[in-house]
């Protein structure tokens, strides 16, 4: 099983980033894709999930608005549109397999790196 994230990197507040996790090694399409992140110094925290077929997602209030979550189960992939970032917003973005919406992840990438700095 692998998770891959990319597409991280360092943008200026308001600034826009879209972030992707390609997946392999189990059925892709089974399974509901979440993004978490982690600050310095802070717990790991929610952000975002999509529904195997992807209908359905959720959002931490903190992003709600600003940031989407969308899935191409054709290509194996994940995505999150990060919009009007703030500094706040600076982590290490990872993505998350699980088996449903309110199931905790089976499976996790290595982290993507988002800093919104000026």
């Amino acid at each position: 099983v692998q998770l891959v994230e990319s597409g991280g990197g360092l943008v200026q507040p308001g600034g826009s980033l879209s972030v992707s996790c390609a997946a392999s090694g189990f059925t892709f399409s089974s399974y509901a894709l979440n993004w978490y992140r982690q600050a310095p110094g802070k717990e790991r925290e929610f952000v975002a999930v999509i529904s195997s077929g992807g209908g359905r997602t959720n959002y931490a209030e903190s992003v709600k608005g600003r940031f989407t979550i969308t899935r191409a189960n054709y290509k194996n992939t994940v995505y999150l549109q990060m919009n009007s970032l703030k500094a706040e917003d600076t982590a290490v973005y990872y993505c998350a397999a699980a088996r449903g919406l309110d199931y905790v992840p089976d499976y996790w990438g290595q982290g993507t790196q988002v800093t919104v700095s000026s």
